[in-house]
């Protein structure tokens, strides 16, 4: 069978990888053209169009670039004419794959989405244009299949692929001596700054982070590096703050950490699976900002506290984002009795078995290979 498969999203590479190694050992003669990362390059070769051309967030950004959007779309809309893939798969990225989704039910392909986008967060409308272009949606939140069902639309729960994704992981993990003899460190408990995978979201962040990090004289901080970043950017705005940088590592620092402050988006959720205390950090384009408040329908910015349907972790939002509120929340966190760390983390074994007890890739896979 053909599959023609598109990410647009470092998320979107990860689950897409684990989902083309479950398609490819339930359906061994697949052939498949797909638009992704390096995680999934490594699985499945060279993609068409790779992450690092695709990623726009935030309207100001998507506006900036909407020529280079624009002419995305038209390149892949012919690509899969000329592929004519027996089923076209698309991984979340909804401002992209929505608009392919529509152009594949128009030329008789059967369409399958794996990872809903979070239409129940902001434009619900999109709802009538998914029941009138996807065959099939495998969703990975536990309350998406109720939202769905409102509009009269049956859908499938297959847990959420993160679950899988860090177990396997840590079957192969570095032990915590491993760990601190690679990266050269003294043996104290670590600090994780996860300030986000793109150039301006890290300039806004990071030195907030940095400023709160002074405080934690006995803890080593590490932060997880983004794939295209030199190192020298992250040092640069560390000035004098003695850090680490660990590249494209984020698995093997979240691993290893006992705090973290963290970037709002998977990284939270990956987090949590960790089972490390953090601070959920976000300030964004002032404009976007106020816009997306208007527009999204949800109480909380972090995955971790949707799911959960309360506020587990703590967000700092915009002009919250202060060194001294990070640390009021972190500082009493470092005592591993402290009563809200060990309340925190008994959240985070609420929330693993609520997101499906694992095999996501699994599921998905031998329901695109068995519906024909």
């Amino acid at each position: 069978m053909k599959y023609y498969i598109i990410a647009g999203e470092a998320s979107g590479d990860l689950h897409g990888s684990n989902l083309l190694k479950a398609l490819k050992a339930k359906d061994p003669h697949a052939e498949i053209r797909f638009w992704g990362g390096d995680q999934m390059q490594a699985i499945a070769g060279k993609p068409v169009k790779h992450i690092k051309d695709l990623a726009f967030m935030g309207f100001v950004e998507v506006i900036a670039n909407l020529r280079t959007i624009l002419s995305n779309i038209s390149f892949c809309k012919q690509d899969i004419l000329d592929f004519a893939p027996d089923k076209l798969v698309l991984i979340d990225y909804p401002g992209f794959n929505l608009r392919i989704a529509d152009f594949a039910t128009k030329n008789n392909i059967e369409v399958h989405y794996y990872i809903s986008p979070q239409i129940w967060a902001w434009k619900q409308n999109r709802v009538h244009k998914i029941k009138r272009t996807v065959n099939e949606m495998y969703c990975i939140l536990p309350f998406e299949q109720a939202f769905y069902k409102k509009f009269d639309m049956d859908v499938h729960y297959v847990g959420h692929p993160l679950v899988d994704a860090i177990q396997n992981f840590k079957e192969t993990a570095l032990s915590s001596t491993e760990f601190q003899t690679e990266f050269d460190l003294n043996g104290h408990p670590i600090m994780a700054l996860l300030p986000g995978s793109r150039l301006q979201e890290i300039k806004t962040k990071l030195p907030i982070m940095l400023e709160a990090a002074k405080a934690y004289e006995n803890m080593e901080i590490l932060i997880g590096g983004a794939p295209n970043i030199p190192e020298k950017f992250y040092l640069d705005l560390a000035k004098n703050i003695p850090i680490k940088v660990i590249p494209n590592r984020t698995y093997d620092l979240l691993n290893q950490a006992h705090l973290a402050m963290v970037t709002s988006g998977t990284a939270t959720l990956e987090t949590a699976l960790f089972k490390v205390p953090q601070v959920v950090c976000y300030k964004g384009n002032p404009i976007s900002v106020a816009i997306a408040r208007k527009l999204i329908k949800v109480d909380y910015i972090s995955l971790v506290n949707l799911i959960m349907g309360k506020e587990v972790v703590k967000e700092l939002i915009q002009k919250e984002l202060t060194a001294k509120q990070i640390n009021a929340v972190l500082l009493p966190m470092q005592d591993p009795n402290n009563e809200a760390r060990k309340n925190l983390i008994a959240s985070y074994n609420e929330l693993e078995t609520l997101l499906g007890g694992g095999g996501a890739s699994d599921k998905t896979a031998s329901l695109l290979v068995g519906n024909t």
